[in-house]
C-alpha cells in the first residue's frame, strides 16, 4: 500500500512539473529580464551579419560591432568590403575606404536602422519602446530553444512594419529582423558575444584620413 502511495506521488509530482515546463513564457518576465541583462553591461563586443533583402538585391556582410556606455557604438565591416560606421554619442560617421569619402551627422538627426542599438546598453525597455510587444509563434528561430518577439520600434514607426528580436536562453538578443515599409528586410545576427570587455573610447573617434573628402549629411549604406 505504501509503495502504491508513493508510486501515485512520484506520478503526480511528474505531471505537474511537465505542465509547468509545457507552460507559456510570460511576455512581461521575458521582456523585463532581458532588459536587465543589457541596462547591467558597461560594454558589449560581438561579430556579427547584417543581411539585407530588397530592391532586386541580396547583400551580405559582416565583421565586428563594439558597443558602450552611454550612447557610443562602432560597426567595423569587413567582408565582403571594408567599412565603418561609428558614433561616439554625438556625432555619427560612416566611411568606405573605397569611396575615399566619409559622411557625417549628428545623432540626433540620424535614422539609421543600426542607432537604436548604440543605446541598448543601460537604457533598455523593450516594452516601452516596441509598439504591440509579443511572441511571433508564426517566426521560427534559428536557434532551437531560442524565443522570438515582434513589436513596431515607435521612433521607426513610419518606415519600419515590424521588429524581430530572437532571445536566448540566457536572455541575450542573438537576432534582429527589421522589415520595412518598401518590402525590404534587413536582419542582424550576433555571435561570439563578449560583455563588459575594456574597450577604449579612441574606438568611437574617427578621423578622416589625408585625402578623403568630408560631407556632412545622410549617412549611407
Amino acid at each position: 500500500m505504501i509503495k502504491k502511495f508513493i508510486a501515485l506521488y512520484i506520478a503526480l509530482l511528474l505531471v505537474v512539473s511537465t505542465a509547468y515546463a509545457a507552460a507559456p513564457p510570460d511576455l512581461q518576465t521575458v521582456a523585463r529580464s532581458v532588459d536587465q541583462h543589457y541596462n547591467h553591461l558597461r560594454s558589449l563586443q560581438a561579430e556579427f551579419t547584417e543581411i539585407y533583402r530588397g530592391a532586386g538585391m541580396d547583400r551580405t556582410e559582416s565583421g565586428t560591432l563594439w558597443l558602450k556606455k552611454p550612447g557610443k557604438m562602432r560597426w567595423e565591416y569587413r567582408s565582403p568590403k571594408d567599412k565603418l560606421f561609428l558614433s561616439d554619442g554625438k556625432d555619427a560617421w560612416f566611411y568606405l575606404p573605397s569611396d575615399k569619402q566619409a559622411r557625417k551627422t549628428p545623432v540626433r538627426k540620424l535614422e539609421d536602422l543600426r542607432s537604436p542599438l548604440g543605446f541598448l546598453l543601460g537604457k533598455t525597455r523593450l516594452e516601452k519602446e516596441l509598439q504591440g510587444l509579443g511572441f511571433a509563434p508564426d517566426i521560427a528561430a534559428v536557434t532551437p530553444g531560442n524565443m522570438v518577439l515582434r513589436g513596431v520600434p515607435k521612433n521607426l514607426a513610419e518606415r519600419v512594419n515590424q521588429v524581430l528580436l530572437e532571445i536566448t536562453p540566457d536572455n541575450r538578443i542573438s537576432r534582429i529582423v527589421i522589415d520595412e515599409v518598401d518590402g525590404s528586410t534587413t536582419e542582424y545576427r550576433f555571435t561570439e558575444q563578449k560583455e563588459n570587455v575594456g574597450i577604449g573610447d579612441e574606438r568611437f573617434r574617427f578621423t578622416p584620413p589625408p585625402g578623403v573628402e568630408t560631407i556632412d549629411g545622410e549617412l549611407g549604406q
